[in-house]
């Protein structure tokens, strides 16, 4: 689907944390070593590495960019590491290009871009699911962008679409009041959100006269009064060639590529002087900011006292902002080590100050570096019971500190290499270098800005980072905004399931044509060559430790991926959050080095490791320059061997556990998937229970060491390692970590009872005061990932949910009826029985509707199957984007992973795609009769009364 961003944590911070809305994964028998071979071998793979380039020279490296005659911009980069490539289109105007009245026009006109053209006139997802392309856009400040990442043959397919929609795309009255709907669910579920709703009141404050303070996404009032007129004008104004940039990265010969490019692109015109004074026009209504310090100012330049929203909500929040200059000015750079060093990671000022005073439960910033102007935004979220006030006065106070004694050297170099290290590890796959090129040109206006930025911030001095905090954070400059919330905090969500049939009479409409996509889809290059299907290899330790390995040189990165069978299954009855616990405070101390050490070390080099608990498991995500895999590989197994959870560290921790169940119990999303769960499995089933305030109170010091103590076993671990080393080197510095992790007794296993059905429609309704958009879970027990059907199923669901745009619920509830923002669903098959669900947000007096339309589609399917060409469609589509999957490190690590854990052949990796193939219309057919159960489902809808159906308009 579409989104809008607002930031991240380094420069130009609008774009990797962007609101994406998805449109829709052994060793030897010798024994180990000393602890001096092991020193020894550290030594040798760091001198291995010594002769690599562990920065490549420049992000830009091989990038050429090319002007065409009606001034489209076109940056290309040439990557030939998998056989995939991305399109990307970005269109430089954004909310900074609006006024109150039309705030939201681009984000509303971003959502009709995939409404089809006069060539086209179909719904855009559709072909592009058709392909197989991970397509998607968002709608920022500075820009509007739209990207696919696609296999390398439908290259000219996607350039064709994105050539038709620039200039021809159809904007008409009735599909535009059905997308409306749309946007205005979407913003309803950002209202949801109390950091929403307080940043906007903030920046509303801080540029009071300037579009930077609008709402990116805009406003329900504004979105309401769009006329059809209005849009297409804005799209005649902002969607042409000389205001465009078109990156391409990937698997592609230039010249030819250029070739291609030229043809599809170079006829479309570039606006027409009437259109050029419009758009001049509409930069110019906007009031021009005043300059003080360098930067660009339409802002209050006095503190006044804090914003407060008192609201219904379930956390206490500030929001402080300070004024910034633009990207281009050269203290960014000195500004962005300055983040690092007050808030990321433990041993930042801030985290010290008051999170680990008890004062707040978490501590967030970011810089923001935009066209115009830019800001640093702090989000402190309370600790409980803990008085805004106070906490505002100790940030003020810690930063003024910081401002009087200054910062070490030690602490710049530690941030510098941070900030380095984040930036290559982000631009590891085609997508993300595109991203960021794109992001270069449209918002600071070259595409070398991240190779400049990088340099500058190799540059930065301890006393540079206190001129820029002296210059900026000041009393005077600064906005802050509190939350104080209205209501009671939940502790817990009980409402008794009802059973109910709807009655509803609801018709869906005739189901997607594919005869009618394939008739629009542009023609694709035959493919020449076959994929590499290099598989990992695998070890195993004499301890049970399973190991696979992937050598790829193609970044001077290591990506690992790992997994402990010690999920949230084991959780007692009484001590729900125990399995979390454990996890969330391994990285916590352990007998050699305290908590500030660890934290220290992974820093100095700006490596990430991470634990994550999840219902079959512990997820382990570790990420570095190739250099630091020792440090990676070195803490991972101290920690999972040798962690002590001292007593200070498990209380903080237990504190910020309750704030979040408080803010979790707060979420329409949260709370509909407790109940929807609790409602599917009854007490007593591993799947049923869920932390609450008195199980986590219950968890002692003593409960952890003994869980961890049977659960963390090597003979239930599993790590996969993708990246730059040497397959002997590596293999034998995890024998020297690993080796000497003992296992004693049986590994601990449990049996999930069996569950029935429901017998009938259940319903279940819990209201959480203050929500302006329901969230709705649909429907029951479902499949394991060894089921025979498993495959058909992936198929199936891609045909049902398994697309926004394109599937058949997509296709009638979101995009025909306008009903919902976004709609999918999901066969969830783990190493047990899972869950099959179909997921909704709508606004309330929608609901009703959206479920019985949900019901009937299933039904259609259930009893009438699906066509043929449905099916081959879906085939493709997995496929293609499974491809797709695989150039990216992260992902591929984790298929390697999960294919081992689930004890599959090695080889499922590349024969995934051929079991997909070779399911049938019959196969599918048959489990749409087995596995849909329209008329015995759970239904859960969360978030303000649901209205009847009279109130549908």
């Amino acid at each position: 689907m579409y989104g809008f961003s607002r930031f991240y944590k380094y420069p130009l911070p609008l774009l990797l944390l962007s609101l994406w809305l998805v449109a829709v994964f052994l060793l030897s028998n010798q024994p180990a070593h000393s602890q001096h071979a092991a020193i020894s071998n550290k030594e040798k793979y760091q001198s291995t590495l010594l002769a690599k380039t562990i920065m490549p020279s420049t992000l830009t490296e091989n990038v050429r960019k090319t002007v065409l005659e009606n001034g489209l911009t076109v940056l290309t980069k040439e990557v030939h590491t998998a056989p995939v490539v991305t399109v990307q289109a970005w269109y430089k105007v954004g909310s900074r290009n609006e006024e109150p009245g039309v705030n939201g026009i681009a984000h509303q006109l971003e959502h009709m871009m995939f409404k089809g053209t006069k060539n086209r006139p179909i719904q855009f997802g559709r072909l592009f699911s058709a392909l197989g392309s991970d397509s998607n856009a968002f709608t920022s400040y500075d820009q509007t962008a739209y990207y696919g990442t696609v296999e390398r043959n439908k290259l000219k397919a996607l350039l064709v679409l994105e050539a038709d929609r620039m200039q021809n795309s159809q904007i008409e009255p009735e599909q535009l009041a059905n997308e409306k709907r749309v946007v205005i669910s979407e913003l309803q579920g950002y209202e949801n959100s109390p950091e929403y709703r307080l940043n906007r009141a903030v920046m509303q404050a801080v540029f009071p006269n300037h579009a930077y303070g609008l709402p990116v996404g805009g406003t329900k009032a504004d979105v309401e009064k769009f006329e059809v007129e209005q849009v297409q004008k804005y799209y005649r104004n902002f969607y042409s060639p000389d205001n465009a940039v078109l990156v391409i990265v990937g698997d592609f010969q230039t010249a030819n590529t250029l070739e291609t490019i030229k043809e599809v692109f170079g006829k479309l015109a570039k606006n027409s002087a009437e259109s050029k004074a419009s758009l001049n026009t509409q930069h110019s209504t906007l009031n021009t900011p005043s300059t003080q310090h360098g930067l660009n100012h339409s802002y209050p330049l006095t503190a006044s006292t804090p914003i407060v929203l008192r609201e219904p909500g379930a956390g206490r929040l500030l929001q402080v902002v300070y004024p910034l200059p633009d990207a281009n000015q050269p203290d960014v750079p000195a500004l962005d080590v300055m983040d690092y060093i007050l808030t990321e990671g433990r041993n930042s000022r801030l985290y010290q100050v008051l999170v680990e005073s008890g004062l707040a439960s978490e501590v967030t910033a970011s810089v923001t570096s935009l066209r115009e102007s830019g800001w640093y935004e702090v989000l402190v979220t309370a600790g409980s019971k803990q008085d805004l006030k106070k906490i505002d006065s100790v940030l003020s106070s810690a930063i003024a500190n910081v401002a009087e004694k200054g910062v070490t050297p030690e602490e710049v170099e530690r941030a510098k290499t941070q900030l380095t290290a984040d930036v290559i590890l982000s631009n590891r796959d085609i997508t993300s270098q595109a991203m960021r090129l794109g992001n270069d040109q449209t918002t600071a206006g070259d595409y070398r800005y991240t190779d400049r930025y990088l340099a500058a911030v190799r540059l930065v001095k301890p006393t540079d980072v206190v001129a820029v905090i002296n210059k900026y954070l000041t009393k005077e400059a600064r906005i802050a905004g509190f939350f104080e919330p209205t209501q009671k905090p939940i502790t817990g969500v009980g409402d008794k399931p009802d059973s109910a049939q709807t009655t509803e009479n609801f018709s869906p409409g005739v189901p997607v044509i594919p005869s009618e996509v394939a008739k629009y889809l542009p023609p694709v290059d035959s493919v020449t060559d076959a994929i590499a299907r290099v598989l990992p290899q695998e070890f195993k330790f004499p301890n049970g430790l399973r190991i696979l390995l992937l050598p790829d040189n193609s970044t001077p990165t290591v990506t690992l991926s790992g997994h402990i069978q010690a999920g949230t299954e084991f959780d007692p009855d009484d001590q729900a959050g125990l399995a979390a616990f454990v996890a969330d405070n391994l990285l916590n101390g352990t007998k050699s080095k305290d908590v500030l050490t660890i934290a220290k070390v992974l820093a100095e080099r700006g490596v990430s490791l991470n634990f994550e608990v999840y219902r079959e498991g512990v997820h382990i995500e570790g990420d570095s320059l190739a250099g630091d895999l020792p440090i990676i590989l070195e803490i991972l197994a101290d920690v999972v061997k040798n962690s002590t959870f001292p007593v200070k560290e498990l209380e903080l921790h237990r504190q910020q556990t309750l704030t979040d169940l408080q803010l979790e119990l707060d979420e329409p999303s949260e709370v509909a998937r407790r109940i929807f769960v609790q409602s599917i499995y009854p007490k007593k089933h591993p799947l049923h229970t869920f932390p609450t305030e008195e199980s986590l109170q219950q968890i002692q010091r003593r409960d952890v060491i003994d869980f961890k103590a049977k659960h963390y076993r090597p003979d239930t671990t599993v790590l996969a390692l993708v990246g730059d080393f040497d397959l002997d080197i590596v293999r034998s510095l995890i024998k020297n970590e690993f080796g000497d992790w003992e296992v004693s007794g049986q590994a601990p296993r449990l049996k999930y009872p069996p569950v029935s059905m429901p017998e009938k429609i259940v319903s279940v309704n819990p209201v959480l005061p203050g929500k302006t958009q329901a969230v709705t879970y649909m429907g029951y027990t479902g499949i394991n990932r060894y089921d025979p059907r498993f495959h058909a199923a992936l198929v199936l669901n891609q045909i049902l949910g398994g697309d926004t745009l394109s599937s058949r619920l997509g296709a009638e509830v979101r995009d025909r009826q306008g009903l919902s923002y976004g709609i999918y669903s999901s066969f969830q098959a783990g190493k047990n029985a899972g869950t099959f669900v179909i997921e909704m947000q709508t606004s309330p007096e929608d609901s009703t509707k959206a479920i019985a339309s949900s019901r009937q589609i299933l039904q259609q399917i259930h009893q009438q199957g699906v066509t043929a060409l449905e099916v081959e469609t879906a085939k493709r589509t997995l496929i293609s984007n499974y491809n797709v999957s695989l150039a990216n490190p992260e992902e591929l690590t984790d298929r390697i992973l999960m294919n081992e854990v689930y004890g599959l052949d090695k080889r499922e990796l590349h024969s995934f795609t051929d079991k997909i193939q070779k399911v049938t219309l019959t196969q599918v057919n048959q489990a749409a009769r087995e596995l849909l159960h329209p008329d015995k489902i759970v239904v859960v809808t969360a978030g303000p009364s649901v209205l009847t159906e009279k109130s549908i308009r």
